[in-house]
């Protein structure tokens, strides 16, 4: 698959029309067929009523199925939810954190509302670590090994990090953990889409993401894959009614888990999103991701060659060990966001990042241009 070959799908989202569209980081692009898909989800509820679960419960299966084969997931290893903190709280509540091994290992880059989620498990008996970055872009890979040690349970990172992209050594990770008997969980948000991903070879423990981002599905389709022999061993605490091996038995008290991946369910599900996020994950799902990281890493180092000539502050990494996104700063670069788009091009601001801006396989290399040119014209008043 070549550059224009991803370039031709670009009439799937009607966005790319009226805008350029730089924030896939963030807020993937709605493809065309999004709209069909959830006047589906609207039609079911009123032709068939009650009725319509039989098929709302078929899609949830076949959203899971989606998303295993971008992640490189056995079939039956995904379980859909509504966001990644919810998943993540539910890998913690399976966890015994009984002294002395009861650490939670992960940086202090990760997304702010994973690092709450741990936190909060402090009131039981837990001891998060963080691993410090330097500079604010990377966090060195010996420094992560270091401390994970026997006292370890879990290293719940982000295989690539929101606030600067870069991609942590996931691979030297989960061997590090695994040699001392820790736990590895992957949120692999920033990553599946975008950067080329194998779970079952990277042998993590279990993986989060979701649909907002690269997958173009927007929010709420968050997922939990479990690796396949470790899907028996674990009974969270936070569960709900899907996760009974025979929910609609409604029996009481005790939770009886279902025997597979629906063990790690929790409440009703939402539906909706599901149609919403099917027609991203069908997409990526069908596309050459070699390709797409090709074409990313060109895109961003050419991005990232005209920030430094314009002498803007670099908060990606220069080298590949980045994601798809590219941060830079500035004086004011929060009030030029703002202007960027209110005339649609398309991207965010994070403190500590700068300017967060993203091409996905859809871009064009005039697009960037015309951004990185309107970011000049908004900075000389114009």
């Amino acid at each position: 698959m070549t550059e224009q070959d991803l370039l031709t799908l670009r009439g799937e989202f009607p966005a790319l029309a009226e805008s350029v569209y730089l924030i896939s980081h963030s807020l993937g692009a709605m493809p065309q067929t999004t709209t069909a898909a959830l006047a589906e989800f609207a039609s079911l509820w009123v032709k068939k009523s009650i009725v319509a679960w039989e098929d709302w419960l078929r899609e949830s299966q076949l959203a899971a199925g989606r998303i295993a084969r971008i992640l490189g997931a056995a079939p039956g290893t995904v379980q859909m939810a509504t966001n990644v903190s919810q998943v993540q709280a539910t890998i913690a509540s399976s966890l015994d954190f009984a002294s002395p091994r009861n650490r939670v290992v992960y940086t202090d880059m990760n997304f702010p509302s994973v690092s709450y989620v741990w936190k909060a498990e402090e009131r039981r008996g837990a001891k998060v670590v963080l691993v410090k970055s330097d500079d604010g872009i990377t966090v060195p890979t010996e420094r992560m090994l270091a401390a994970i040690d026997e006292r370890t349970l879990i290293v719940p990172i982000s295989h690539v990090l929101f606030r600067s992209s870069y991609v942590q050594d996931a691979a030297a990770i989960v061997k590090r953990a695994h040699e001392v008997g820790a736990l590895v969980l992957l949120d692999v948000y920033q990553s599946a889409g975008i950067v080329p991903l194998d779970v079952t070879a990277l042998d993590v423990d279990f993986a989060t993401g979701g649909s907002v981002k690269w997958l173009c599905g927007g929010p709420g389709a968050a997922y939990l894959y479990v690796r396949p022999d470790l899907i028996p061993r674990f009974s969270p605490r936070t569960t709900g009614w899907f996760a009974h091996r025979a929910p609609f038995a409604f029996t009481m008290p005790e939770q009886d888990y279902a025997d597979g991946i629906a063990r790690f369910g929790g409440g009703t599900l939402a539906i909706a999103p599901l149609y919403q996020a099917r027609a991203g994950a069908e997409l990526l799902g069908r596309l050459d991701m070699q390709a797409v990281r090709r074409k990313s890493l060109r895109q961003t180092a050419a991005m990232i060659e005209h920030c430094l000539a314009a002498g803007y502050r670099l908060n990606s990494p220069r080298d590949e060990q980045r994601g798809g996104t590219v941060c830079f700063d500035f004086p004011g670069s929060d009030k030029v966001c703002t202007e960027l788009n209110r005339r649609k091009f398309f991207c965010d601001h994070r403190p500590g990042a700068g300017i967060r801006c993203s091409p996905h396989f859809y871009n064009t290399d005039d697009e960037i241009s015309r951004f990185l040119d309107e970011i000049e014209r908004i900075r000389a008043g114009k």
